[in-house]
């Protein structure tokens, strides 16, 4: 990935603002979701993504490094990760929440060892 996995890796096709809530959230292995939010903050880039059904509604925040590619025609975000990876990844709790910066560190250290910048 990135030593940086709070901002989006040039080749992924991320627009800077482009509107992304809705786009289907694909795994290296399945489907995991849609796009709830997202947050396009220079070294605090990130995906709220809702899992719905897959694993009882839960929603889990993944960095934007962790994208490997965006298809706007087809609204659809690809990570390189698993389902495993993110049904395991820490519980996205509430807005305020999402803000700390010790949560977002316990995401950064989760999905790829680097916490916040």
């Amino acid at each position: 990935m990135t030593a940086n996995i709070w901002g989006y890796l040039p080749d992924v096709g991320y627009e800077a603002g482009t509107h992304l809530v809705g786009y289907r959230v694909e795994a290296l292995d399945g489907s995991v979701g849609k796009v709830d939010k997202h947050s396009d903050e220079v070294d605090a880039a990130h995906l709220v993504v809702d899992t719905g059904p897959w694993i009882l509604g839960r929603r889990v925040v993944v960095p934007a490094g962790t994208v490997t590619g965006i298809d706007q025609d087809e609204q659809k975000i690809y990570l390189g990760r698993t389902r495993d990876e993110i049904k395991n990844a820490p519980v996205f709790q509430d807005e305020d929440f999402a803000s700390r910066d010790a949560y977002l560190h316990q995401v950064g250290m989760y999905f790829g060892g680097f916490p916040l910048v």
